[in-house]
């Protein structure tokens, strides 16, 4: 079972969304089920495609005999995007990826030289933030955290960086 976040229509609040079936997903979320949506839907809770970018969810779905084209998968995922059924970034390769949207919150670690992201949480970390944010008298509602490195295991294709 998979847990998205769904924004309401105004922007404003947050469902959560428990997703045990992709229909019942895209019926909440407000989209009408059709093929597509429900093929990229199923694509995206592999966990080998947890951060997975247009181009590579396409190659996915022709591999697996599914012909929905280029220009229909980058429509589902921003129709997706909208209804915060996935989440959007933007490493440093200037490539944006797309994960399903969770209940917690986690931050990235990715690696500059073979793509590889790692999510993680650490509280210090948030708690750290917080009081940041308080000293400044900022109250936080959102934030992203991204740490950039290179990969010490040998099956990266880093080199000698």
């Amino acid at each position: 079972m998979i847990s998205i976040v769904h924004k309401e229509p105004n922007g404003s609040a947050i469902k959560r969304l428990t997703m045990t079936d992709g229909n019942q997903a895209l019926k909440k979320a407000g989209l009408k089920v059709t093929l597509p949506r429900v093929k990229i839907l199923e694509l995206m809770q592999e966990p080998e495609n947890q951060h997975i970018s247009a181009e590579d969810l396409y190659k996915k779905l022709l591999e697996i005999g599914e012909e929905i084209g280029l220009a229909t998968v980058y429509r589902v995922l921003n129709q997706f995007d909208d209804a915060g059924i996935v989440s959007r970034h933007h490493f440093e390769s200037g490539k944006a990826v797309f994960e399903l949207s969770t209940q917690h919150h986690h931050d990235h670690l990715v690696c500059l030289s073979c793509g590889k992201v790692i999510e993680f949480s650490d509280d210090l970390i948030e708690r750290r933030q917080n009081e940041i944010a308080m000293r400044h008298n900022i109250k936080l509602t959102n934030h992203s955290l991204y740490l950039y490195g290179v990969c010490t295991n040998d099956t990266c294709d880093h080199g000698d960086e």
